[in-house]
């Protein structure tokens, strides 16, 4: 089964620092509250197994219990900076939130319990166009945080592939590096850039490149591009070509939105949304959006007329 991660864009484009595991533990929880059939609230208690853990990252189980309980010690005191409405400004602000309201390691039993914070929830629970979707698996192989953060960063623009410019001290904090982490230019870029490239270029679906942007002999900013690999470990690529036409190569929400538009009307193909995508000048999944409403409507429609 495909792991889909779903975080708000807004989330991924906060200022935050967490390490790899940390990163990691975020990532299977929001795994296990999308796949909740019960749902998540801020009350809702979510359970992370150190053997999950250890085989998914590929790590001996020992390793996996280790950085649970170190996780225990530091996630809960991780912050995320948001747009938070305030009531009395009638505006939203810049706010530090907490990823995490309570945490606790469950000794005996090798797992991790814990619970959002009340303004993650709604941002990793909600489907809608502002959301960016991947497979766990895609971020499994990366052993940098950096990479893990650049990578979603980037796939954010997987519709067209390319980045605007990230100014360079924004950039920075994306990544979540502190003001004196590999000040110098030279440092940054080797240590923290290209390792994260080159991690993403080796385990993940896409390959990128970036690009340098000056102001005189400043570098101020970098910009990205990126293509979808053709040899892809999704498990979607691994199937043979004469399948049955509603299994596709759609990924992430693509393929959510896909399922759901098709589950109710097979008829409709990858190939036409495709050439919807391109004749009314969208992404696919803005188009796969407009394709679900529209048929909604005609049914509703449909429904009056009958009734």
């Amino acid at each position: 089964m495909t792991e889909l991660v779903v975080k708000s864009n807004a989330l991924i484009q906060a200022s935050y620092t967490l390490g790899l595991v940390e990163q990691r533990l975020i990532l299977m929880s929001i795994v296990g509250a999308r796949e909740s059939s019960e749902g998540i609230t801020a009350e809702t208690l979510l359970t992370i197994r150190a053997q999950d853990y250890a085989a998914l990252f590929g790590v001996e189980k020992h390793t996996a219990y280790k950085v649970l309980s170190e996780a225990v010690e530091t996630l809960f005191n991780r912050r995320a900076t948001v747009e938070v409405y305030d009531k009395k400004r009638d505006r939203t602000r810049p706010m530090a939130v907490r990823w995490v309201t309570a945490m606790a390691y469950e000794e005996g039993e090798g797992s991790i319990t814990l619970r959002f914070g009340h303004e993650v929830v709604p941002e990793i629970t909600r489907l809608e166009e502002n959301f960016t979707s991947y497979e766990l698996e895609q971020v499994a192989g990366l052993k940098s945080a950096y990479a893990v953060r650049l990578y979603e960063l980037l796939i954010q623009w997987r519709s067209t592939g390319k980045t605007p410019i990230f100014e360079i001290n924004h950039f920075r904090n994306q990544l979540g590096l502190g003001v004196n982490e590999y000040p110098t230019m030279g440092n940054f870029k080797a240590r923290v850039l290209d390792y994260a490239v080159q991690q993403i270029n080796g385990h993940t679906d896409i390959k990128a490149t970036y690009e340098q942007h000056k102001s005189g002999r400043t570098i101020t900013g970098f910009s990205f591009k990126f293509k979808q690999k053709h040899t892809a470990t999704r498990a979607v690529t691994d199937t043979p070509v004469n399948l049955p036409r509603n299994i596709s190569a759609f990924v992430g929400l693509e393929l959510v939105l896909f399922k759901e538009i098709t589950a109710n009307h097979p008829e409709i193909t990858e190939r036409y949304v495709r050439d919807y995508a391109e004749q009314s000048g969208v992404d696919l999944v803005q188009a796969l959006q407009k394709i679900k409403a529209d048929y909604k409507a005609a049914e509703e429609f449909s429904l009056e007329k009958t009734n």
